[in-house]
């Protein structure tokens, strides 16, 4: 039996990806404890895991905070640039304090989200072997394709690739506060040198939980895994619903995640959008404001503070999204073509992904109107493309057996200590 300790954000897109695989390796008689953020206790405790608090200060919630508040008044790349700010704080809390509590929990193995940009790190100061775990899109960097902050498509053309170097110098920029501190531990710590962004991940394995029929055409490390969904084993707290007031109409799903969710434009504009469609529009605000807050919308949506996703995307015809990997990937789980709203940090990529696929269209945070996103609307529920590419990526996605294979792969790793090489 293995201990492995979960090192992840208290995001909700991450615990809905780490929380599964967490339960799944528990099943196999393995113990598992996850260290996050203290207000994801609950949530890790109802997942039938051991928690225990990563920090002497709960940061992480407040960077939650922070994004809540500003996400809706900057640039992509401005709010790119705060989040990785507060990244090299959060760092330096970790790395202060959370090699010790592993050390005394006498964890054999960790299980690293990506966005904990020095999990690697703390794993090899304890020299114990780590994995890692793409809750977004992989930020392995690499020209041919543009970063994920962007809404570019793929292009082969060296101009392109020219464009995305340049990108991919200004993100590391943007990120020296977090690389510094990360440097400074480990020479303190008197290991290696990272030389470059992406020495961050995992030599042993890296797994992203979506497929490659979703991504650009690009060279992954062989020990590099595409395993599919984690989400159909997840068991989630229940969400109170008011399934009474659904009717026969076809749904129309539209939520703008958990964290950046707080601009009442965007809600107007999307009842705006539907309201001469016959259909029922049910808009989830994530916890970000209360449905009170939202008066008089057109269309009369049912509109909730929290929705259990899962099950009205299985209803749904339509999926309005500010494209979260987890969201995107349930909804095509259930073949649900969408309409993309991306706002930050990996969102404009996952979108731009969308478009590649031809699963949806995207409409910029930034110039969203009326006109905009009811043409956008009525094009996706009216051109049967959309759809059949949704059941295409959807029949893909049976085909894998994510959190399994993710097992898999992390049993052989942590056993071996040897790469293992994709299928």
């Amino acid at each position: 039996m293995t201990h492995f300790g979960i090192v992840c954000l208290g995001a909700t897109g991450h615990l809905n990806t780490l929380l599964p695989l967490g339960q799944e390796l528990k099943q196999r008689g393995h113990a598992v404890t996850v260290f996050s953020a203290p207000s994801v206790q609950a949530k890790v405790e109802v997942a039938g895991l051991t928690f225990h608090n990563a920090y002497s200060l709960s940061i992480e919630d407040c960077q939650h905070e922070d994004q809540l508040k500003t996400a809706k008044r900057s640039g992509n790349l401005q709010n790119l640039q705060q989040t990785l700010q507060r990244f090299a704080e959060i760092a330096e809390a970790r790395l202060q304090t959370i090699p010790e509590v592993i050390r005394e929990q006498d964890i054999d193995a960790l299980i690293v989200d990506f966005s904990v940009l020095e999990g690697g790190t703390i794993a090899n100061h304890l020299g114990i072997p780590y994995i890692t775990v793409c809750c977004v899109l992989p930020f392995y960097q690499d020209p041919a394709i543009p970063p994920v902050f962007t809404t570019w498509q793929h292009n082969p053309a060296l101009w392109a690739k020219l464009r995305n170097q340049i990108a991919y110098r200004v993100l590391n920029y943007l990120a020296r506060p977090t690389w510094q501190v990360i440097a400074s531990y480990r020479q303190h710590w008197q290991l290696p040198t990272h030389t470059k962004a992406n020495d961050i991940f995992s030599e042993l394995a890296i797994i992203t939980r979506h497929i490659p029929e979703f991504e650009f055409p690009r060279q992954f490390p062989p020990h590099f895994h595409f395993t599919g969904p984690f989400h159909q084993s997840a068991k989630r707290e229940t969400i109170p619903f008011p399934c009474d007031q659904l009717n026969d109409k076809p749904l129309i799903y539209a939520s703008m995640g958990t964290l950046q969710n707080r601009s009442r434009s965007v809600f107007y504009a999307i009842a705006e959008s539907c309201a001469d469609l016959d259909a029922q529009l049910v808009i989830s605000l994530g916890g970000g404001l209360e449905p009170t807050a939202l008066p008089d919308l057109s269309g009369n949506p049912l509109v909730v503070k929290y929705a259990p996703q899962l099950e009205l995307l299985q209803k749904a015809t339509l999926n309005i999204t500010h494209a979260g990997l987890n969201t995107v990937l349930e909804s095509l789980s259930y073949g649900v073509p969408m309409v993309a709203i991306p706002i930050t940090d990996d969102q404009p990529g996952i979108a731009a992904r969308i478009v590649w696929t031809g699963t949806g269209e995207l409409i910029s945070f930034s110039r969203i109107t009326v006109s905009k996103l009811k043409l956008a609307i009525e094009q996706v529920l009216t051109q049967a493309l959309y759809k059949k590419n949704a059941v295409r990526l959807q029949n893909a996605i049976h085909q894998t057996n994510g959190v399994s294979y993710a097992s898999n792969i992390i049993e052989q790793a942590v056993f071996t200590r040897q790469p293992v090489v994709s299928r």
